[in-house]
Order: C-alpha cells, then structure tokens, then sequence
C-alpha cells in the first residue's frame, strides 16, 4: 500500500487572522428599517387612539364633542394623522440611529488629531506605529487606513511588481477598503432623505381632506353646521402641522448626517493620498 502523504495546511488560519484584525470599524447601526416602521406605526397607532383619543380630551366624555386641549384637537386631524406621526416618528428613531452609527464611525478619538498623527507616523516611515494607532482610534478611517497599511507592507517586501505597480495596488486598496466601508456609513439615510418629500406631500393631502371638509359644511343647506366647518379646519391645520414638521425634521437630519459622512469621506482621502505618497516618495 502506498502510504497517504498528509495534507498541506491551507493558511485558513492567517487569512481569517488578518481578516479579523482588519475590521476594526465595528459601525453599529439598524439593518432593516422596515422593522423600524412598523414598530413606530404601531405606536403612531396607540398614541392616537388610546392617548390622543382619550374620552377625558373632548366634551361630553366622547370624541364627537368639542376639544378641550391639544391632544383632543389633534385627534380631530383625522386618520391621516396617524400616518403623519409614524413618519415623524420614523425620522426620528433613524436620525438617532445613525447618530449612534457616526459615533461608532468616527472612532475613540478626535478624526482631523487621528489624521494629523497618520500622516506624522507615515512622515517617520514608522507604520507599525501607525498600524497601533488605527487599532487604538478605531472607526471607519482607522479601518480604511488599517487596511491600506496592511498592503503597504505587503508591498513593501515584494520583489516582483514594479514600482508603478505597487503605487498602483495601494490606490486601488484604499478605493476597494473605503467602498466596503461607505455603505454602512449612509444605511438608513435615503429613507430620511425619502421621509423630507413623503412627509410634506401626506400632511398636504390633509389639508386638502380637511378644506373640503369644511367647504362641504359651507355648501350645506340652511346656516353652516359650525361643528364640521372646525372640524375641518382642525384637520386642515394639524395636518399641515404634522407634514411641516416631519418635512423639516428630515432635511435637517439628512443634511447633518451627510456633512459627516462628508468629513470621514475626506479624511480618507487625505490619508490615502498620504499612504501613496509616502510610498511613492521613499521606494524606488
């Protein structure tokens, strides 16, 4: 019998070890929003009947009565207005969503100091250094930087490839490391950025529902029926309200979010710039 030569280790072990130290961003964040609207639908839905529709809010311990404060009159927004509160309520659980991601993205530390000490590091030809600094700052750009560096020394102890080759490989790393980290950047934000449109657009056609409302009570025969033309205008305005504030809300959360994804954005680039030309400037 031939005897059976064993196997030869495959590197499993120290392709899933670097892969492991690699994805040092750890971003937190809500995967599935759509779990997120229906939880906030179902709250929308308590709130406006069980709180808003509270027998206590209107005259005569019933719903048909006159209001008696804020809750009762925009309980008389009708049902678009729960619809509302769910898409305020949706901008406002994502935002803190995404508040909470950013954070975990930008990393332990201040990112324009994190910055400063890479590019001294890289100045000093001292990437170990650097490499302990990314694992330290943690964060998106640590990651990207991490990564790059990663290939840098891979690099710089290969013999084969050209010089252009590599500067060439180091681009391309960075490119490949940052689009691997972006779309955990701006998770959730185009369901923001939808939210700024739908929600102005639902609290108009409230308004609209609630004008013909009152149109209808002034076309009535005989004297205007005072009840339904108040109605109507209460639906009217809550509904305007309502589709104001979700609106506003949204632009200012899409437009903050994205100004910080801006600055990771460019931060990246910069130290990427820096890796290439450090490399570019001390290799021949």
């Amino acid at each position: 019998m031939e005897s059976q030569k064993p196997a030869a280790p495959k590197p499993v072990a120290a392709a899933t070890k670097i892969k492991k130290e690699e994805k040092i961003s750890q971003i937190r964040g809500i995967k599935n929003a759509f779990i997120v609207i229906l939880c906030c639908a179902a709250a929308a839905v308590c709130i406006f009947l069980f709180g808003m529709g509270y027998s206590g809010n209107f005259e005569g311990g019933s719903t048909d009565g006159h209001p008696l404060n804020l809750a009762g009159t925009v309980y008389k927004g009708g049902f678009i207005v729960p619809i509302l509160m769910t898409l305020l309520l949706t901008v406002i659980v994502l935002s803190i969503e995404r508040w909470i991601a950013l954070s975990s993205a930008t990393g332990r530390g201040n990112t324009t100091k994190f910055v400063a000490d890479i590019k001294a590091d890289l100045a000093a030809n001292n990437i170990d250094a650097a490499m302990k600094r990314c694992k330290d700052q943690k964060g998106s750009v640590a990651a990207v930087v991490y990564s790059t560096l990663v290939k840098y020394k891979e690099m710089d102890a290969n013999d084969v490839l050209s010089k252009e080759q590599k500067l060439t490989t180091l681009r391309n790393s960075v490119e490949e490391a940052t689009a691997l980290e972006m779309p955990a950047l701006s998770q959730n934000l185009p369901i923001v950025a939808t939210l700024t449109t739908l929600g102005t657009l639902v609290g108009l056609l409230g308004t609209v529902m609630g004008m013909i409302k009152s149109f209808q009570a002034l076309a009535a025969s005989g004297s205007p029926d005072s009840t339904e033309l108040s109605t109507g205008i209460s639906e009217a305005l809550v509904n305007t309200a309502f589709g104001i504030a979700t609106g506003a809300f949204a632009v200012i959360s899409y437009n903050f979010f994205t100004n910080k994804i801006d600055n990771l954005s460019y931060a990246i680039d910069e130290i990427g710039f820096s890796i290439v030309a450090t490399y570019a400037a001390t290799h021949k």
